[in-house]
């Protein structure tokens, strides 16, 4: 989700690159499940989360939107997936514990909180947002250690380009909208959901082993294609 705000209203003000350290460490949370509450729908899912989830799960996109785990909801013109809140407006993944139950496929909005990312001259920084996270005297821990994946250069590189896709897929629904052409946005929202999330990225068989670094590859080459392709349409 792109939003147009003042770095200073909604951090201390400072940014931070994965090996720099910050004061994000709950210590295990302790318990607290503040932030995976009341979330609505603002924990939208990009097709690494999406593929992350799938695997870990042995679920299909499908049978994720039918046990109520996930949503579809408009975003930036597109229709994209966020985990969805359920009873008490708890995440669908919390346990009877109040504790996350994928936590190791946690989706990379929740992985990096408390934590935001902002966008410049094509690349990203993180910030710390103020008064998010309700764990007091958090400690210091280095960034990379914080967010925990795997190939962290390789998925700055695809979060980047990700996120111009969006933009570039926003820019261009405005331009359709203005000159009269409202029907091509429902089909370049229609075409990003099926090629990015209803669509297996990667076949049954190159799944039976997590290569992350094959999903790299093939995403990137699709974000390439679905640019080329969102271009020629309306």
């Amino acid at each position: 989700m792109i939003r147009e705000v003042s770095l200073n209203d909604i951090s201390d003000g400072r940014t931070y690159t994965e090996n720099d350290m910050v004061k994000a460490d709950t210590a295990g949370c302790e318990g607290c499940h503040k932030c995976c509450t009341g979330m609505g729908c603002s924990i939208v899912l990009d097709p690494y989360d999406v593929w992350q989830i799938k695997n870990g799960l042995g679920k299909s996109f499908q049978e994720l939107l039918n046990d109520g785990s996930i949503e579809l909801n408009m975003v930036d013109g597109l229709i994209l997936p966020n985990l969805k809140m359920g009873e008490d407006e708890r995440c669908a993944f919390l346990n009877e514990e109040g504790r996350c139950s994928i936590h190791s496929l946690r989706p990379g909005i929740c992985r990096i909180f408390p934590l935001g990312r902002i966008y410049e001259n094509g690349d990203y920084r993180y910030f710390l947002q103020k008064d998010q996270c309700v764990k007091e005297n958090r400690a210091k821990i280095k960034l990379k250690k914080w967010i925990d994946i795997g190939n962290i250069s390789e998925n700055r590189r695809f979060i980047n380009e990700w996120h111009s896709f969006i933009k570039m897929v926003g820019e261009k629904n405005i331009n359709l909208r203005n000159s009269g052409r409202g029907e091509s946005i429902n089909d370049i929202a229609m075409y990003v959901l099926n090629e990015f999330f209803v669509s297996e990225l990667i076949t049954e068989e190159q799944s039976k082993v997590v290569d992350e670094g094959l999903f790299y590859m093939i995403i990137m080459n699709k974000i390439d294609k679905a640019s080329k392709v969102i271009d020629t349409l309306g």
